[in-house]
């Protein structure tokens, strides 16, 4: 099945909408965005897509977030890379939102696709922190973060309580581990069993699969995000330049 018959995330049309705005001059460089509150009335979704959008164009360099302040326009980056970003937003995001709840965290048996992006034999222990992912009440996204066992340990990241400072920034507090790079393989496919239960999907319901490998400086793998986004709610759309 092609991704081209999937439809857009939320938070991919709410980036879109600000990228327009910012290139045309709705937003000048320098202006103050409207809040949080008002762009989930204006594009009617939940604060936790919102705040996704705004965490992308800001890793994007469209924007920059002051805490407390709100998020500034930068201007249009040199070369932007539109690509939704997920595993990057997956390993970057705030647990601590009322749409996101804890579904599995703790030591688990990677499954052979997992232990293979972890460089981990087959049937490998691991650390699985999985979060279901809301938009308007209903599951939108689950995100499954494994972890090498040597990364996980001395870390919350097996506690089930939502983490408020995020995953990445928790590791790096923690045990000063920082990513370099992210590299993702998107395909479609049909869910797992256990997916179609959380996501509340019918058998025969498509899921976009992302798989994103988080490296360090030394191309040490640190975590791996496995991302599944319904296919009757989602698509991939990408723009990047043609040389």
């Amino acid at each position: 099945m092609s991704n081209l018959e999937f439809a857009p995330p939320k938070y991919a049309q709410i980036i879109k909408a600000i990228q327009e705005r910012i290139e045309d001059g709705t937003y000048p460089v320098g202006e103050i965005l409207p809040s949080e509150s008002r762009m989930v009335r204006e594009f009617g979704a939940g604060r936790s897509t919102v705040v996704r959008a705004l965490q992308i164009l800001s890793l994007q360099g469209w924007i920059e977030r002051e805490h407390g302040r709100g998020s500034f326009v930068k201007g249009v980056p040199e070369r932007s890379a539109e690509r939704s970003q997920a595993g990057a937003s997956a390993f970057d995001a705030s647990e601590n939102i009322k749409d996101a709840r804890i579904t599995q965290a703790g030591r688990s048996t990677a499954p052979r696709a997992i232990a293979t992006a972890l460089g981990l034999p087959e049937e490998s222990p691991a650390l699985l922190r999985q979060r279901l992912i809301l938009s308007e009440g209903e599951p939108s996204e689950l995100v499954s973060l494994w972890f090498p066992l040597d990364v996980a340990a001395g870390t919350d990241l097996a506690e089930e309580q939502l983490i408020s400072i995020g995953v990445k920034e928790h590791l790096q507090a923690v045990k000063q581990i920082r990513p370099a790079r992210i590299s993702e393989h998107l395909s479609s496919r049909l869910a797992t069993e256990q997916e179609r239960k959380l996501l509340q999907l019918q058998e025969t319901t498509p899921v976009l699969g992302i798989l994103a490998r988080v490296l360090d400086g030394s191309d040490t793998v640190i975590a791996v995000a496995d991302v599944v986004l319904p296919g009757d709610l989602h698509e991939l759309e990408d723009s990047y330049p043609a040389s």
